[in-house]
């Protein structure tokens, strides 16, 4: 089997989606992560797609090395890691259905057919009121954990935020017996993150998601050493290399890749055998309710010793999923679990009216 093209379809403006396609009649679908989108379609097409057509996808490991020799990955990072990942985890798509099984298999077998989720807020302009009472109502909806992303991003210490008054609603609303994590994307001072991170520790908050940036690996550790809620971080790197320092120097409890960042399957199977290695939990980062999801599902199901915990899911309106669906059979999820596709490879088809209406816009 060849490679004959690649392409990269940027849906509704904002959402890049690749396929790759193969002599055999074989189509690999993939999706990467949606900043930059103009970015990542001429690093896919004009730069990786050349390192991939006339090779054999299978060979997954090897068609990763030549993608980060094509675009210096390790000099270059972020978007080429990106770009790198859609197309990886099209490729192990196509190795899955040439082969008959669900990637999950592949990864060393599905060792759990369904996935709890936790309900991620991504919205900043609530009262503590209001948010209390949006994480009831998604907690009747079946699930058992809500995250609320709290602070000012990109400030440190601002007065409006309102951080602890907001948890302390929602821990009112939905009772002693759900998860409450809290991501704060690094708005806090060293001093003011162990302050705010022991307030949500009487709370009973479930982790304490990036209260410093994630390059600053020596005020992690500190807040890690001092506080006993879990500190969680990983969403903003992306190769095993940053991951163990995020470990070793960081000190954090719990990891957080993404498969649209950190790049793919090839690269997730590494961090898995760090995290395995350091015994480090990990909770997958994850926004693009799509194929990521999917390809998350895979990884979740085949990795259950180190993937613990319940997983994150958007529930914010997103275009692609709620008013023009993607996928032929969308995502559903039931009493708080999405079930892990069982069909060959990501086990999910696209919709192609779907694709043509928003590739169009």
């Amino acid at each position: 089997m060849k490679i004959i093209d690649v392409e990269c379809l940027i849906l509704d403006r904002s959402f890049p989606f690749v396929r790759v396609y193969t002599d055999e009649g074989i189509v690999g679908i993939g999706e990467c992560f949606r900043r930059q989108p103009t970015v990542i379609k001429a690093l896919v097409e004009d730069l990786l797609k050349p390192a991939l057509v006339g090779k054999d996808p299978i060979d997954t490991a090897m068609r990763f090395d030549e993608m980060e020799s094509a675009v210096n990955g390790y000099e270059m990072g972020g978007a080429v890691w990106c770009a790198i990942s859609g197309l990886d985890i099209a490729l192990w798509d196509i190795k899955g259905k040439a082969l008959g099984q669900p990637i999950a298999n592949l990864l060393g077998g599905m060792k759990r057919d369904k996935i709890r989720m936790y309900a991620s807020s991504m919205r900043r302009d609530m009262t503590p009121l209001e948010e209390g009472r949006r994480a009831a109502s998604f907690v009747e909806q079946g699930y058992s954990g809500y995250k609320l992303h709290s602070a000012i991003p990109g400030a440190m210490d601002d007065g409006r935020d309102y951080t602890v008054a907001t948890v302390t609603e929602v821990r009112r609303a939905v009772g002693d017996d759900i998860d409450i994590l809290v991501d704060v994307n690094g708005a806090y001072s060293v001093h003011h993150a162990m302050e705010i991170g022991k307030a949500l520790e009487s709370l009973g908050v479930f982790h304490f998601e990036e209260p410093r940036p994630h390059y600053d690996l020596d005020g992690l550790a500190a807040i890690a050493d001092a506080l006993d809620i879990p500190i969680a971080s990983g969403e903003m790197i992306y190769t095993q290399y940053e991951y163990r320092d995020l470990i070793l120097r960081g000190k954090v409890d719990i990891i957080q890749p993404d498969i649209v960042k950190a790049p793919g399957f090839t690269e997730f199977e590494k961090i898995a055998a760090l995290c395995r290695a350091f015994g480090k939990p990990i909770t997958v980062h994850n926004t693009q309710p799509i194929l990521s999801t999917v390809a998350h599902l895979h990884f979740c199901a085949a990795y259950a010793d180190i993937v613990p915990y319940s997983q994150e899911y958007n529930i914010e309106p997103i275009s692609i999923r709620d008013e023009i669906s993607v996928l032929k059979e969308p995502l559903q999820v039931i009493d708080g679990y999405l079930a892990v596709p069982t069909g060959p490879g990501l086990g999910v088809e696209l919709d192609e009216d779907a694709i043509k209406q928003l590739a169009a816009r």
